[in-house]
């Protein structure tokens, strides 16, 4: 199976200790296995999308947020056109899996 377009992630906002990112991506995108090294809340702006975390499905749908423990590996599945914002502390990284 061919992987589909990655969302795109552009910095938003930085401060004294956090960050927040802006993820966009159009249906059919998805976002493969990764991680964050320190812990991450996304909020869902529009769109709908699955994430796939410590063995759960968890539909995001708007304006609900979800925290995603460090180090802990998920994946995305957009469904429907989405953006969210990404809040974590100002260095954390984003690290992919099987790349």
């Amino acid at each position: 199976m061919k992987i589909k377009k990655k969302p795109q992630m552009s910095i938003l906002k930085t401060g004294k200790e956090y960050k927040i990112l802006n993820v966009t991506g159009g249906k059919g995108s998805q976002m493969p296995n990764h991680y964050s090294t320190k812990e991450a809340i996304i909020i869902l702006l529009k769109g709908e999308a699955l994430l796939f975390m410590g063995g759960k499905e968890i539909r995001l749908i708007p304006f609900e947020f979800t925290l995603i423990p460090a180090s802990e590996p998920h994946k995305l599945f957009i469904e429907e056109d989405f953006e969210a914002n990404v809040i974590m502390a100002l260095d954390s990284e984003i690290k992919f899996l099987n790349n």
